[in-house]
Parts: C-alpha cells; structure tokens; sequence
C-alpha cells in the first residue's frame, strides 16, 4: 500500500509563508491524484487543494492566490506552499492519495499541525 508522511509544520506569523511536503513510499506519478486537506478543532475536514497526475490543479475558494500545490514526480513527493497566511487557516493538514481509475483506493498521512498566530 502507499504510505503517506507529512512535513513542515510549524508556527507562522499572520501574512508569512510555509511549505509542507508530503512523501509517497511508492511510485504514485502515474496512477495517484495528490491533495492537501484540513481539519480545525471541532470542524470537518476539508479540502484545501488537489493536484492529478498530469498536473492539473483546484483550489478551495478560501486559498485561491495564496496557496499553491505542487507535485516532483521523481521524488514521489507533494508540496503544499502557503503564502499570506490567515489565522483561520490554523489546522491540522493532512495529505492524501486517490488512485486516479480505482477511486475507492485513497490513502492518508498523519497530518501535520500548522499554527498561525501574532
């Protein structure tokens, strides 16, 4: 199965920047859509961004033109660069894997913590 590790979590001031990072155990260039979610205390957890194989990307409403999702099919690696942070962008953010035919294939990393606050 594909295994999913998170990095870069942190604590940001309002309106700085982060990069989290997401490795896969495995080759997943050319089967996996990658995308970043999002959990805050007591809230559902949402998507943030998405990113297919081929490199086509979608963004929530609440991150356009400041987060940027990114994908090095070499490294079998995701990235997730937050720009202008928000305090309400405070949560824990997961990454996660779909297999881009067999969609019932979906794999999750540990989640890491990012806090934005003076």
């Amino acid at each position: 199965q594909v295994r999913l590790v998170e990095s870069g979590e942190g604590l940001v001031q309002p309106g700085g920047s982060l990069r989290l990072s997401c490795a896969a155990s495995g080759s997943i260039s050319s089967t996996y859509a990658m995308g970043w979610y999002r959990q805050a205390p007591g809230q559902e957890r949402d998507l943030v961004a998405r990113i297919t194989s081929d490199g086509s990307s979608n963004y929530a409403d609440s991150v356009k033109g400041r987060f940027t999702i990114s994908r090095d099919n070499a490294k079998n690696t995701a990235y997730l660069q937050m720009n202008s942070l928000k305090p309400e962008d405070s949560a824990v953010y997961y990454c996660n894997a779909v297999h881009g035919v067999f969609r019932s294939l979906i794999y999750w990393g540990q989640g890491t913590q990012v806090t934005v606050s003076s």
